[in-house]
C-alpha cells in the first residue's frame, strides 16, 4: 500500500484481520511492533507503533547491515518473524531472459535464506518500462505461512514461507502501460488488484488459496487515458466491507465478495494513478494523477452511486503528490509531492497548516513514527520531520544511492531498499 518473532501464531492471524478491516488507529493497536506484512507496513497506510526508530544515520553511519540484492527491482521490503522478503527481475545468464524472483533475507544479518525462480514471462510480455520503473515494482504480501508476490500482467504467484512456489495465476493477460506498479491487498482469503493497463482496465480478485479468478469487475472509466497503477485498501464503513480503488479518472469503492461497485467519486481526467488511499477520521485522502494532480478528501459512501457531487469534503491543488501516498498523524494530513513539497495540513477541513520544500524528487511514500514523519527522495535522501502543525526538520539523512522503494519500519529499526542494496538503519 502486522508480530514480533516472539509472539505466538494467532497474532499474526489478527494481525491480518486488522489489515483487511479496520481503520487505521483500530488496526494498529493490534498490531505488532516488529512486522511490516504489506505495502505501507500492519494498516496499509504508513503507520508504525515501533520503538526507538532512527532520527539520523548515513551511508556509514547508523548502518548495521547492508546487503546487495540480485537483480532490478523497486518492490519494498516486507518483514514478518525475523524474515524481510522482496522481489526482484534477475537476467538469466543464459538465455538473457529476465526471470522474476521472490528473495528472503534473515533480518539479523541480510544474508540471503532463499531465492526462488518464481516466473519465467515470455519476454514480449515483459514490456517497456518508465525509467522510474522495474519489471518488480509491487510490493509482496506475507502472513503467518504465506507469501504472495505480484508482477502486474506478467502474473501472480503464492509461496510458502521456505521459497516452495504453491500456485501461478498466468492467465491474466492485459497489455500495460509503463510495466506493473500496484500492489494487491489480502482481504480474507481473497488477493485483490488493479489492472489498469492500456485498455478495458479492471480490478480483479483472486482466490488466496488457489488462485483462481473469482471476479473480475471493468472500471468504466470515461478518462481517455485509461492506465493507472494503485493499490488498493480495505475498509469497513457502517458494517459495509470495501475496496477501494483508484484508477484512471474516478476512485470506486467495490464489494469483496463480487465485485461490483459500490461508489464512485470522479476526478475528471485524472490518469497514472499510483498513491494508494489512506482512511482516517471517517475520510479518504487521495491523489487523482497526471497531468495536474488534486489531492482529495472524500467521505466513503455505502451504496451512492456516482457520488462526486455530495461526497468531496474538501481538495487542494497545490503540493498533491503524483506518485507518493500520504499519511495521516493526528488530526494532520501528511505528503509531500513529486517535487519534494511536503505539506501538512487539517485532516478535516484541508486548511494548510504548512508547506516546505525537501529537496530533491520523490517516489516513495512517508512513514509516521513515534511522531515523526519520515520521507525519501529518489537519490536516497532521508528527511525526518517532527509531526505537528509546525514545520520542524529533525534530520538530513544521505545514503548516496538512488531509491524509489518505501521504507519498513520495526523496533529501533529502518529498513531501505536502494538501486543495489538493501540496508538495515539501526540506532
Amino acid at each position: 500500500m502486522t508480530s514480533t518473532p516472539r509472539f505466538f501464531h494467532f497474532t499474526a492471524i489478527c494481525t491480518l484481520l486488522a489489515v483487511g478491516w479496520l481503520g487505521a488507529s483500530a488496526a494498529l493497536a493490534s498490531a505488532a511492533e516488529t512486522e511490516w506484512p504489506q505495502f505501507r507496513g500492519p494498516t496499509g497506510q504508513g503507520l508504525s507503533q515501533a520503538l526507538n526508530v532512527p532520527i539520523r544515520w548515513n551511508a556509514t553511519e547508523g548502518v548495521a547491515w547492508k546487503v546487495e540484492v540480485p537483480g532490478l527491482g523497486w518492490s519494498s521490503p516486507v518483514l514478518s518473524k525475523g524474515r524481510l522478503y522482496l522481489t526482484s527481475a534477475i537476467t538469466d545468464a543464459g538465455s538473457g531472459d529476465v526471470t522474476l524472483h521472490a528473495l528472503c533475507l534473515d533480518s539479523t544479518d541480510g544474508h540471503l535464506v532463499w531465492d526462488t525462480e518464481v516466473l519465467r514471462p515470455d519476454p514480449d510480455r515483459v514490456a517497456a518500462m518508465h525509467r522510474k520503473n522495474s519489471p518488480a515494482s509491487p510490493t509482496p504480501i506475507v502472513t503467518s505461512d504465506r507469501l504472495y508476490v505480484h508482477f502486474g500482467h506478467m502474473g501472480t504467484a503464492a509461496l510458502d514461507l521456505a521459497g516452495k512456489v504453491l500456485w501461478r495465476q498466468t492467465e491474466l493477460d492485459y497489455p500495460p502501460t509503463h510495466g506493473n506498479g500496484g500492489s494487491p491487498v489480502l482481504v480474507g482469503d481473497t488477493l485483490i488488484f488493479s489492472a489498469d493497463g492500456q485498455k478495458d482496465p479492471c480490478v480483479i480478485a483472486l482466490d488466496a488459496g488457489t488462485g483462481a479468478m473469482r471476479w473480475k469487475t471493468p472500471r468504466n472509466s470515461p478518462a481517455r487515458k485509461q492506465f493507472s497503477f494503485s493499490t488498493p485498501l480495505a475498509i469497513e464503513v457502517d458494517g459495509v466491507k470495501q475496496v477501494i480503488s483508484p484508477g484512471s479518472g474516478f476512485v470506486g469503492a467495490y464489494d469483496p465478495a463480487d465485485g461490483h461497485e459500490l461508489w464512485r467519486v470522479g476526478y475528471g481526467e485524472g490518469y497514472s494513478v499510483v498513491p494508494r488511499p489512506v482512511f482516517a477520521h471517517g475520510l479518504l485522502f487521495l491523489s487523482s494523477g497526471f497531468d495536474r494532480a488534486s489531492f482529495y478528501a472524500i467521505k466513503p459512501a455505502v451504496a451512492a452511486g456516482d457520488a462526486t457531487a455530495t461526497n468531496v469534503v474538501w481538495s487542494l491543488n497545490k503540493g498533491a503528490p503524483h506518485t507518493p501516498s500520504a499519511v495521516v498523524v493526528g488530526d494532520e494530513v501528511y505528503f509531500v509531492s513529486d517535487a519534494g513539497i511536503a505539506t501538512c495540513a487539517e485532516a478535516l477541513t484541508g486548511d494548510v497548516l504548512w508547506s516546505e520544500r525537501l529537496g530533491g524528487d520523490f517516489s516513495a511514500s512517508p512513514v509516521a513514527v513515534d511522531g515523526r514523519v519520515y520521507f525519501q527522495n529518489e537519490t536516497g535522501v532521508g528527511f525526518v520531520v517532527k509531526a505537528g502543525k509546525t514545520y520542524e526538520l529533525l534530520a538530513r539523512n544521505d545514503l548516496g544511492e538512488r531509491s524509489l522503494a518505501s521504507y519498513a519500519v520495526a523496533d529501533g529499526v529502518l529498513y531501505i531498499r536502494t538501486e543495489a542494496h538493501l540496508w538495515k538503519i539501526a540506532r
